[in-house]
Parts: structure tokens; C-alpha cells; sequence
């Protein structure tokens, strides 16, 4: 019997067949996962307690079958026949589906040096195992990437005494998704807790004990990670016929170019009208992306639109920020204990994103504030942004015309 098919049993995937349920889907609902077990939670992967990584599973097995979910673990999605509505399983069985969702992700970017084998990766619970074995005491740790998952694990094996020596091919550290100001103070940090970090370098090759940059310089490592990003995972959808454009090309329904089949996570690029294609890698993203479709699945017509909310801890500080925050911020809020927050506003004193960074969940409070500040369009003076005795609160009623 056909009903909901949904290929990737990641926190997109298990939101969808759950907010499917909740919207009133009564057919079949039926989860596909490549990895054996439970669905589990990404990011405390490079967050490990004492005894290694950190495994949070999204549901239990009673939850699945309270909603009548049916999960296919340990189990891979070969190919998509359009013409009769059905996936191709590695059982080699065919499941047919009335809808289709692809929540299957992105794979982490591989190295191309010589040697890249010797190289691991973080994205599984099996990799965060791997690296936290062999991250013993006074090892000497290479990460080959100076991005949030870099830094937050370079964070992590510090604390385990490992020596950890961060490469960044471009000029400076986090400079693709993290304000300067702020990713300047997360890198002093790392300096002032012994990471070495060098940027505008090149990976010549990789042995099983060092590290040889262009240039000759080599750098002794017990263990290399890469961490230099992810791709869409895409070659399924591709096969398929469907449209693809850094990921799998929907519309603001999550839709693709084939009315029964739907895209949400980081897979998904999402084509806005006038700002064409974007696609975001967050956990949060991936949330509601999942719920989006997952109601659109079971009927409903619900669109997805920014902001997207992320988040990153490292040592005890705390950076988390909202919506478009490139280029000059408009206005800098300082708060106690050296909190900081980074506001931006357009051309039309609209919020469009928020940055900060503070010990703990010092900035979350006005992060949330100027999430939804965004979501409500209105005009904000910037030297109400810049006192931190302006509640943002009061700030989401429009100012009255005069």
C-alpha cells in the first residue's frame, strides 16, 4: 500500500514523519535510514562526555510506534522510479509511495592531497567514536579546516590534552559564516588555550604519522581530521531527473520539479522568488525544514522562509546568531561580563540578522528577540540596538506614525 515514504532518518526526516502524523496523515508512513539503530542527534557528536561521543537518540521505538512510523533502519535507497512511484531498496525490495521526501543530507567534503585515506571525518556516531579513541592524552592532533566543526572540536581535544594544530587554507579562521569581530575573539581564545592555528596553507599529502604542507614544512600528527565541510547529497535525486543547484532545487513549499516528491534539510536548496537559490546547513534548518514538509506531505501548503537560527559552544563561550549577518554590522551591543552582540539592519532599518558571542547563553536571550524581530519586519533605530537598557522586546511594536 502506497502512503508517505521519507528516504534519511536524520532530525529532518524524523520531524517530518512525526509533524505528517500530527497534520492528520492516517496511510502508511515509512522512515529510511542507512544507519543501524535509532535516529540520533548530530551536533553532540563533537560535544563527547567522559566516556566518548555523545549518543542522543531524536525518538524512542515506542514513539515511532505510538504514531504507527515505520522505520527501515540499516537500510539504503537505491534508486527513485518516478514513472511507477516507487524506491528501490538495498533489500532489493521496492517500496512504493504516494509522496517522497529526500531528507538525505550532505556527506562530508573529502580531501584530494595523496594520502587523504589517512584522513577521518566527523559525521557519524561510528567517526566521533574513532576520533575520541584514538584523541588520548598528549596526542598530536591536525584538523584540516578552520570552520565551526573544526574549532568546536579542536575546543574538545584541548580539553583531553591532545596538542592540536588547526590548517585553514583561506586567510582567517571561521570566515565564511562568523562575523570578524567575533570569530577574532573565538580564535584569541583557542591561541590562549594552546591550539596552533595556520591559515593560507595547502595540504601536499598526508602520511599515517604527519601532515606535509606545500612548501615542505610537516607537521607530526597521531591523528588528522577533516573538517572542511559538507556536500548535498544529491546523487539520487539527480538520477531521478530532478533539478539540482548546490543541493536538490525545491520551491518554498519544498517541493520539486515533481509535484509528489518534496526535498528539506541540508540536501534542499531552496529557490526564493528574487533571491534565487540558498541552502542552509543548520540543525535548526533542518527542524523546521522537517516540519515544513512534513505537513505539506500530509496536505497542507505551508512555505518555508528565513531567518535560520545556529549556534556553536566552544570552551565556555557561547556563539549564536540569526539570519544574514555578512558584511559591516549596523550597530554593536555590549552587554555584562563581555557579552557582545552584532546587529544588522537594511536599507529600510529592518533586522535582517544578529550575531553574538558571551559566556554561556548570555546572548540567547536577545538572539531569540531578534529572531523574531526579523520575523516582524519592522523599522529599528540603531541607537536602540546599541543600549543594552533598550529591551528588544518593546522593540516589536511598530513605531506609531506621526
Amino acid at each position: 500500500m502506497s502512503g508517505i515514504v521519507i528516504i534519511g532518518a536524520g532530525e529532518c526526516g524524523v520531524r517530518a514523519a512525526f509533524a505528517a502524523r500530527a497534520n492528520g496523515f492516517d496511510g502508511k508512513v515509512t522512515l529510511v535510514g542507512d544507519e543501524s539503530g535509532l535516529p540520533y542527534e548530530r551536533p553532540p557528536l563533537s560535544k563527547p562526555d567522559a566516556n566518548g561521543a555523545t549518543l542522543k537518540p531524536i525518538c524512542t521505538t515506542q514513539m515511532l510506534a505510538a504514531k504507527d512510523i515505520t522505520l527501515l533502519d540499516g537500510v539504503g535507497a537505491l534508486r527513485i522510479d518516478r514513472d511507477t512511484s516507487c524506491v528501490r531498496l538495498s533489500t532489493g525490495e521496492d517500496l512504493p509511495y504516494l509522496r517522497l521526501l529526500l531528507a538525505i543530507g550532505a556527506s562530508p567534503r573529502r580531501l584530494t592531497c595523496e594520502g587523504s585515506e589517512h584522513a577521518v571525518t566527523l559525521r557519524t556516531i561510528e567517526d566521533a567514536n574513532r576520533i575520541y579513541s584514538q584523541a588520548v592524552n598528549g596526542s598530536r592532533t591536525v584538523i584540516i579546516g578552520a570552520g565551526l566543526i573544526g574549532l568546536e572540536l579542536a575546543a574538545e581535544l584541548v580539553g583531553r590534552g591532545n596538542k592540536v594544530t588547526i590548517l585553514e587554507a583561506g586567510p582567517v579562521p571561521l570566515g565564511r559564516n562568523v562575523p570578524q569581530p567575533l570569530a577574532q575573539r573565538i580564535v584569541e581564545r583557542h591561541i590562549a588555550e594552546g591550539v596552533d592555528i595556520v591559515c593560507n596553507v595547502e595540504v601536499a599529502r598526508i602520511s599515517g604519522r604527519a601532515v606535509e604542507l606545500v612548501g615542505g614544512q610537516s607537521i607530526a600528527a597521531d591523528l588528522v581530521v577533516a573538517a572542511i565541510g559538507v556536500v548535498p547529497n544529491t546523487d539520487l535525486a539527480q538520477a531521478a531527473g530532478l533539478y539540482i543547484g548546490n543541493g536538490i532545487v525545491v520551491d518554498e513549499a519544498l517541493r520539486t520539479n515533481d509535484t509528489n516528491i518534496f526535498a528539506a534539510g541540508d540536501c534542499a536548496s531552496v529557490n526564493f522568488s528574487g533571491l534565487g537559490l540558498q541552502r542552509f546547513e543548520t540543525w535548526q534548518n533542518a527542524q523546521l525544514q522537517g516540519e515544513i514538509a512534513g505537513r505539506n506531505l500530509a496536505g497542507a501548503s505551508g512555505v518555508f522562509q528565513p531567518p535560520v537560527w545556529f549556534w556553536s559552544d566552544q570552551y565556555d563561550l557561547g556563539l549564536q546568531g540569526v539570519g544574514q549577518t555578512n558584511g559591516t554590522a549596523t550597530a554593536l551591543r555590549t552587554l555584562s561580563d563581555d557579552a557582545e552582540i552584532l546587529f544588522y539592519l537594511n536599507n529600510s532599518n529592518q533586522l535582517v540578522g544578529a550575531a553574538g558571542l558571551g559566556v554561556g547563553n548570555a546572548v540567547a536571550k536577545d538572539i531569540k528577540l531578534a529572531h523574531k524581530l526579523i520575523e516582524a519586519k519592522v523599522a529599528i533605530e540603531a541607537a536602540h540596538l546599541e543600549d543594552p537598557t533598550t529591551n528588544l522586546k518593546k522593540l516589536l511594536r511598530p513605531v506609531p506614525a506621526n
